[in-house]
């Protein structure tokens, strides 16, 4: 017999109880996104505790009023945890699972339950996917309406994969900066390049996984002890390293005995960088994944603080904590400059580094006023990658079977190859970056929540692969349906000056003409969810 789902549908379909549920308590085995810092006035937090209260019965307004406080004084947010759903594990189950009315509104919770998956994001209890702040929804009872509405309707996307998705870009980026900007040949992989960055959370953890697929040796530093310890358990990092020389000690032995290394480093990133500096150690490769889009809620740390010092001054002196923030940001921008002058090539990883640099004074622009450094958009992708047409190609098999997954895989291999024997020389390249990785993809348990893959295509691509699942999944091969999607890296996906649409040539990378053209474009051509 299959596996039993009614406590899930039951409690799907119910929506917000009618009576109030027990409190599940705080949870410590999941990882929690740090106390934002105390913004509201009392008028201005009885504002929010007004609008929170009104998803309920009024009946419940004393209890909630009190706890909804209690949650915003402690951790500057209302999200409700009371209603977290504890009757059910929150995952990516089988698209027959769902109650739906419709196929696409199952597999719509399928990907809402993936992004919420403690394996998938940052910090699921508060309902952040992804850096820092990255929320599916504000609170457990807009997740609870949202779910049962869509077992009678469907609504918007929710496509994150989890890092696999990232784990693609980041290992096509590394290859092709190193190819540019360190004269390697096309087919030669980063054994004896050295790689270091930092940000171990829900994006920025595919880091560690794309180095080790890419031959390179490489740190990624983690302020966030158990962002660190979530990332080794799951694979993504070979290595934990809480000794600043140690984890030099590390990178530098693996480089020169040729062997890929993804070290993690519980510490600060500036303060490993200052190190570096010290001890003469060349670096190849530098980028940033912190999520500098949110630099003074935890989106980044201060130098010569820990983690725990750190979250603590965030929340009680938060003036404190920002000037600290700006004093760091100057400190890791000059790190940056002194290596990049000694031949490292450093690149913005459109997490805003070079934004928030510049705010704080750093030393990070040219004399015209232009940042010194590239987006990775605009130098390495945009070139090899956008320009092109080729652009993230996402799947996930709604029937939650590995085996299904690996057929797919298959599929899209056969059709790649086809591809290459009439390929033009500009994307021979590009063609077999992917038929590598989708050979790979297997082998290095990159799936993470729902059974999922991703690979870059271009139009051509994209077609033949989703007519020959399409045909797997009428004769039988495939059990269940397959939903396809993309990302924001597509090509005219997002305009976000600092990184898709960094300096554009005509000017233009303030406006939001892509994002329009590229949601109308999909509905007209038959998108589900736009």
């Amino acid at each position: 017999m299959g596996e039993d789902y009614s406590a899930l549908r039951n409690s799907l379909l119910s929506g917000i109880p009618d009576n109030l549920p027990n409190h599940p308590g705080y949870d410590d085995s999941v990882d929690h996104a740090p106390n934002r810092r105390q913004v509201l006035d009392e008028r201005g937090k009885r504002l929010a505790i007004k609008n929170a209260l009104r998803y309920f019965k009024p009946e419940f307004h004393a209890t909630l009023g009190k706890e909804f406080l209690q949650e915003l004084n402690s951790f500057g947010r209302i999200t409700m945890q009371r209603y977290r759903p504890t009757d059910y594990e929150i995952k990516a189950y089988p698209i027959s699972a769902y109650p739906a009315k419709s196929q696409q509104a199952a597999a719509i919770m399928l990907m809402i339950m993936n992004n919420l998956d403690k394996r998938v994001a940052q910090f699921p209890h508060e309902l952040i996917t992804y850096g820092g702040n990255g929320s599916v929804f504000q609170n457990w009872a807009q997740y609870r309406l949202t779910m049962q509405y869509l077992c009678q309707m469907t609504a918007g996307s929710y496509m994150y994969i989890g890092p696999q998705g990232i784990v693609h870009g980041t290992t096509i980026t590394l290859l092709n900066a190193a190819r540019m900007h360190l004269d390697l040949p096309p087919n030669r992989d980063l054994s004896g390049i050295t790689f270091v960055t930092s940000g171990l959370g829900g994006m920025s953890g595919a880091q560690a996984k794309a180095a080790v697929i890419s031959g390179a040796a490489c740190i990624v530093a983690e302020m966030n002890e158990h962002a660190a310890i979530k990332r080794h358990e799951q694979g993504w990092l070979t290595d934990l390293s809480y000794d600043i020389d140690n984890s030099i000690d590390l990178l530098v032995s693996a480089r020169d005995e040729g062997q890929s290394i993804s070290i993690g480093h519980i510490g600060n990133i500036v303060e490993l960088w200052e190190r570096i500096i010290e001890r003469g150690v060349k670096i190849d490769l530098g980028s940033d994944q912190t999520s500098l889009h949110n630099p003074y809620q935890g989106g980044y740390f201060p130098a010569d603080y820990t983690y725990e010092e750190s979250v603590q001054m965030m929340s009680s002196d938060s003036n404190k904590f920002a000037e600290e923030i700006r004093k760091t940001l100057c400190r890791h921008a000059e790190a940056i400059n002194k290596l990049s002058d000694d031949g490292m090539f450093f690149w913005d990883y459109g997490n805003a580094f070079l934004l928030e640099s510049s705010r704080a004074g750093a030393d990070v622009l040219n004399d015209d006023g232009s940042f010194r450094y590239p987006s990775y958009v605009e130098d390495i992708m945009g070139p090899i990658c956008f320009d092109y047409g080729f652009g993230p190609y996402r799947w996930v098999c709604t029937s939650s079977n590995p085996e299904d997954l690996a057929k797919t895989d298959q599929i899209a291999k056969e059709i790649l190859q086809e591809l290459t024997i009439d390929a033009p020389p500009s994307i021979i390249q590009q063609l077999n970056d992917n038929i590598r990785w989708i050979e790979q993809a297997g082998n290095n348990n990159l799936v993470v929540g729902s059974q999922a893959r991703i690979l870059y295509a271009n139009d051509v691509g994209r077609r033949k692969i989703a007519l020959a699942m399409n045909q797997a999944i009428a004769n039988g091969h495939i059990s269940a349906p397959i939903v396809l999607g993309r990302d924001h890296h597509d090509v005219s996906g997002t305009d976000s000056p600092y990184r898709e649409t960094a300096n554009i040539r005509d000017g233009s990378m303030f406006t939001a003409d892509m994002a329009v053209q590229n949601f109308v474009g999909d509905s007209f051509r038959g998108a589900t969810w736009v």
